[in-house]
């Protein structure tokens, strides 16, 4: 069992956690994931790790309530505790010095996996521009976070209320518009945004990574539900990534995948994904 040791709702229900996890704070690095189930009839809920403490043994995530199975996360309080919590997992971010500026883009809930990467980055002596997106400025979250981390902050609003009024493409054009020398961008978040941002930055050679956690499922490479094709190679998200080279992503392939039982899963209100329960109900 895995002890809650803190719990905040940074905006309307997304929700960041401390857990206490020792084992995997002490391996863990920036761009792994965990893999978490909340009790025996819990569905397995694949989590990019947020930040990590190898000294206090603390493992932080954060996720927003979309469905019965982070309902379940988000109804648990402090001092409470998660059955499985596995990890780290999939591979690490790439750190390195580069020659220019890293930028980091996160949208929504998305920033939340950048503040590591971010932080890493600095640490390895680079130059870190962090662009973070939202719809409105009161859903923006980790902005105090990512200021200690980076160089400078650009944001975004949808509607304009914080920031550059648009998408985080926005700011991505305007760091090139000014001649920022970008030698890598980071992008997590939603598919479309993450496809966006590398439609963005292919015309003018920025090497892109993104982050396709949002496709996994199982987090084993077994289900099979984060296949995606990369160049002419088929790749899991889970296992081989899940951090890509944005360019090569098929990503209209991807989101013909995710929206095909888009109406299934509106009518099976009730259902429950078995993957990886051995068929318990």
């Amino acid at each position: 069992m895995f002890k809650i040791l803190k719990k905040e709702e940074l905006s309307p229900n997304v929700f960041s956690m401390d857990i206490d996890a020792p084992r995997v704070a002490r391996k863990a690095q920036a761009g792994q994931f965990i893999v978490l189930r909340v009790d025996e009839k819990g569905e397995r809920i694949p989590l990019t790790i947020a930040n990590f403490d190898r000294q206090t043994g603390r493992i932080n995530i954060v996720f927003q309530v979309i469905g019965a199975s982070t309902m379940e996360l988000a109804a648990l309080n402090e001092g409470d505790a998660i059955l499985d919590f596995v990890g780290p997992l999939g591979r690490p971010s790439e750190i390195q010095k580069f020659d220019g500026t890293v930028v980091v883009v996160g949208g929504g809930i998305g920033v939340a996996p950048t503040f590591p990467i971010a932080r890493a980055m600095k640490e390895a002596g680079n130059k870190v521009i962090a662009i973070m997106g939202a719809k409105t400025k009161d859903i923006l979250i980790m902005e105090k976070e990512m200021k200690e981390v980076t160089d400078e902050i650009l944001v975004t609003t949808d509607d304009g209320s914080r920031g550059i009024k648009g998408f985080v493409t926005y700011a991505v054009q305007e760091l090139v518009d000014r001649g920022e020398k970008i030698a890598q961008i980071t992008a997590i978040g939603p598919v479309i945004m993450m496809k966006s941002v590398a439609d963005a930055t292919r015309e003018y050679g920025i090497h892109t990574v993104v982050s396709l956690n949002p496709i996994m499922v199982d987090g084993t490479g077994m289900c099979g539900g984060c296949r995606v094709t990369v160049g002419d190679e088929t790749k899991f998200a889970c296992v081989d990534g899940p951090e890509f080279d944005g360019h090569l992503v098929d990503f209209r392939g991807l989101m013909s995948r995710q929206r095909m039982y888009r109406d299934m899963e509106a009518e099976e209100k009730d259902h429950v994904c078995r993957i990886g329960l051995g068929g318990k109900k």
